[in-house]
């Protein structure tokens, strides 16, 4: 099963590069129409977690996934999953 991998680490502190890579992943998985994208966020004080979940809360990005699932063995991720 394909699967994108997008992880926030390098540039965490960049508010602006976090949408646009946010973003960029949810095309990409509809372009190629990939079923699961994990992003990984670390675990660190949960501010990029809270900044990734509000990303997916908005309700023009809400429809365009199935449902997200928090990893529960790895706190630092969770899987988008898309029904196509």
């Amino acid at each position: 099963m394909a699967k994108l991998k997008l992880d926030l680490h390098p540039i965490a502190r960049n508010g602006a590069a976090i949408e646009a890579e946010l973003n960029r992943v949810m095309d990409e998985a509809e372009e190629k129409r990939v079923k699961t994208v994990e992003i990984i966020h670390g675990k660190g004080s949960g501010q990029l977690k809270k900044r990734v979940l509000k990303f997916l809360e908005r309700s023009d990005i809400k429809a365009r996934y199935a449902r997200v699932d928090k990893d529960a063995k790895n706190h630092g991720r969770l899987f988008v999953y898309f029904k196509f």
